[in-house]
């Protein structure tokens, strides 16, 4: 999965997506909360899939950051 989300991501740094890029985060954020709060079950395999989709948007807001702050 990493690798499905890198090539989102570099898709919405590509097109300048920011919009795009913080709802993805923001998705991503809520899925955490929601499986570190539940019990009764493993979820530490999916909670750090998770985090490592998270630290590549992460990266991928900081490239676009970086982008825009670049002058021409």
């Amino acid at each position: 999965m990493p690798r499905a989300i890198e090539q989102i991501v570099d898709s919405y740094v590509r097109l300048k997506n920011r919009r795009g890029l913080d709802e993805l985060m923001m998705h991503r954020q809520r899925l955490a909360v929601d499986l570190k709060s539940k019990s009764g079950y493993d979820f530490s395999l999916p909670i750090g899939q998770i985090d490592e989709e998270i630290a590549i948007i992460e990266a991928g807001l900081n490239r676009l950051k970086t982008e825009n702050s670049t002058p021409i």
